[in-house]
């Protein structure tokens, strides 16, 4: 099996309505989001996936979260814009933008917001 990842990164403010605490104020973060796809071959250019298709998807997504108040886009408008949300959200957009045999393969979407805390969602 292949695994293969990509990276892409967003500044962005948020609050945690439904929390007391110092992040129920305005603050920001430098997200890292990552996802992960596993797949049992390669084709015949010798690629399981080409990493910058997949970025591209990745990086199209969170262009409309960088330098943005995470509170004021959908679905975050509604739910939480909490790290497992944000990695739900990503996970569940990019498997809509894969072709089903890689969709199939797609194993998490991670949202770090800061080094060493992150929440991760997968099938």
């Amino acid at each position: 099996m292949y695994t293969i990842s990509v990276q892409a990164h967003y500044d962005a403010a948020h609050l945690l309505r439904d929390y007391e605490g110092k992040c129920a104020r305005l603050h920001g973060h430098r997200y890292v989001v990552e996802v992960a796809l596993q797949t049992a071959g390669v084709g015949e250019n010798g690629m399981a996936c080409d990493f910058g298709d997949l970025k591209g998807h990745l990086k199209a997504l969170v262009e409309s979260f960088d330098h943005q108040n995470l509170n004021d886009i959908p679905p975050f408008t509604e739910i939480e814009s909490t790290a497992e949300n944000q990695a739900r959200f990503f996970f569940e957009e990019i498997r809509k933008r894969l072709s089903p045999e890689l969709a199939s393969g797609l194993l998490y979407a991670r949202v770090s917001e800061s080094p060493g805390q992150w929440a991760q969602y997968g099938p």
